[in-house]
């Protein structure tokens, strides 16, 4: 299987990461008259797709054990299992988070949401395994803590400017953040332990159980929307051919991403890897104030907690990477 050769090479997958997985939601916010439920499914096949295709390229170099079927055919069936149940966490989760960008744009759902993962996951990371600097992680969660008030203020007084604000995408990304922090011990154990999943392998069965939880998940938000009337299959197959392609265009963004970001991640530094990748919350925020002028017209006010979570969320980022490094 391709592992980057060199620092340099592994550095520019990181960063191609972040990008990815600040900027797939574009896709949907590029959308019109599709409903994100619908929008979903095109998503979800988009991720496994572009996982499997890179498991079978670049995962598949070499022809030895590594290589991605023979790898699936002696990884222990736990594994497998394991990664699954993490990629229904996560789809969960994700789901939750594109409703909050329907709700609230990309500026708010994101630093929220994944703040808030980021937090959950830092947490977990040292009860499960204390290792570290405590300080430096109890700090750094602070901060990221502060941004998400930070970026719920910027929202909030959106209001003064006469722009809708709902309170219930707020609560959305919270759930969806908590989610969000959950699901990697899940894909971390099947990497790590007996039989182990490489990078390519583990991508595959994560998007194969959000693929798969979608039958779960989604269905029943189709039948239960956090917003708007009940939608059947019937509107996804008459949906726009522009809906379909966005959402696997979108699909195959996230996906490249992952896959650039675990392959990558063990090429590099923890702290390094670690900065990179939670940056992507940030690369969201600027897509959502700058190309879609989520805070247009809004005043001084909400300008500054915007600038301050950004400083405060920079803050989180390095001091926990640095914390672990």
């Amino acid at each position: 299987m391709f592992i980057p050769p060199s620092l340099t090479i592994a550095l520019f997958m990181m960063i191609v990461s972040a990008i990815c997985w600040g900027s797939w939601a574009n896709t949907f916010k590029g959308v019109k008259n599709y409903r994100f439920e619908l929008f979903y499914w095109d998503y979800a096949i988009g991720i496994f797709l572009i996982s499997l295709v890179l498991a079978l390229t670049m995962g598949s170099t070499g022809h030895d054990s590594s290589s991605f079927l023979n790898n699936i055919q002696s990884a222990d069936t736990s594994n497998i299992i394991s990664t699954l149940v993490g990629g229904a966490i996560f789809n969960l989760a994700n789901l939750l988070l594109v409703a909050a960008i329907d709700m609230a744009g990309l500026a708010v759902a994101f630093p929220v949401s994944i703040g808030i993962a980021l937090v959950v996951g830092t947490i977990l990371s040292y009860v499960l395994q204390p290792k570290g600097n405590g300080l430096f992680l109890a700090i750094g969660v602070t901060c990221a803590l502060i941004a998400v008030i930070l970026d719920g203020k910027a929202y909030g007084s959106l209001g003064s400017a006469g722009r809708a604000v709902s309170r219930k995408s707020i609560v959305i990304c919270v759930v969806s953040g908590v989610l969000m922090g959950l699901w990697n011990p899940f894909v971390a154990y099947g990497a790590t332990r007996g039989n182990a999943l490489t990078p390519y392998s583990s991508v595959v069965f994560l998007t194969l159980g959000a693929l798969l939880s979608c039958f779960i998940w989604n269905i029943y938000f189709m039948k239960k929307p956090l917003v708007g009337e009940p939608v059947s299959f019937s509107g996804f197959f008459s949906g726009p051919p522009s809906g379909h392609l966005l959402g696997l265009a979108g699909g195959f963004i996230w996906g490249l991403g992952t896959v650039f970001n675990v392959v990558a991640g063990k090429a590099t530094t923890f702290a390094i890897s670690y900065a990179i990748g939670q940056s992507a919350p940030m690369v969201a925020a600027l897509w959502g104030v700058l190309a879609w002028k989520e805070f247009a017209g809004s005043g001084a006010r909400a300008k500054a907690y915007l600038a301050l979570m950004f400083v405060f969320y920079v803050f989180a980022i390095l001091l926990v990477a640095h914390a672990n490094g």
